[in-house]
């Protein structure tokens, strides 16, 4: 793989990265929420998923899926489904009136693992990222060469591009913590966030497998 060759790649995945996601969307809730430190777990889930797609993608696994219509279907139904009741978790959260945000968060802050897990699951059953996995990958992977090699270069680049982007996010909505300082604005924002994911869950169930 020549220079040139990556450049054109970590450039697709900088597009990628910061175009609005459930990943996105996922990282500023819970820089809203928990602050950019702990949403960093997310942010580790995240590339966990995005790993599991990149090298099903490399091993061949994601075109067999995209010539299923069947194993398609599924995959795409689980990621739709998961990230309704994801957001319908959210938006139906609840904040106790008489609590300070400090103890309110404290309370609703889910484990370490748990927010690894939420992370991983919205990137791994997102079937948007096979489609672009399967489509765009090949056209990096330089042939006559070890295949292996060039995966992990392609997915230490994407990881470091998509970590950095997805704290970004997070960071960004973690500065508007202070606006989040009574139990009405902190409905607010679990609704609003709740029903991006609930909505960007709803629209998984359009999306159409390529040509087989």
């Amino acid at each position: 793989m020549n220079f040139a060759t990556w450049l054109g790649f970590a450039l697709s995945a900088i597009l990628i990265a910061v175009s609005p996601g459930s990943g996105a969307v996922l990282s500023m809730s819970h820089g809203l929420s928990y602050g950019v430190k702990k949403a960093s777990a997310t942010v580790m889930g995240l590339q966990l998923g995005l790993l599991l797609v990149l090298f099903i993608a490399g091993a061949g696994v994601g075109s067999l899926l995209l010539a299923s219509e069947l194993a398609f279907n599924i995959v795409k139904t689980v990621g739709a489904l998961y990230l309704i009741w994801l957001g319908l978790s959210q938006w139906r959260a609840r904040v106790d009136d008489g609590a300070g945000l400090d103890v309110t968060r404290q309370a609703a802050l889910p484990s370490t693992g748990r927010r690894v897990l939420t992370g991983f699951l919205t990137n791994a059953t997102n079937p948007k990222g096979i489609i672009f996995m399967v489509a765009v990958l090949p056209q990096f992977i330089t042939q006559g060469q070890p295949v292996l090699p060039q995966l992990l270069i392609l997915a230490v680049t994407m990881v470091a591009i998509d970590m950095t982007v997805m704290h970004g996010y997070a960071l960004l909505a973690s500065t508007m913590q202070g606006y989040f300082r009574d139990a009405r604005a902190m409905r607010t924002q679990n609704r609003v966030f709740g029903g991006l994911l609930m909505a960007v869950g709803t629209a998984l169930f359009f999306v159409k497998r390529g040509p087989a």
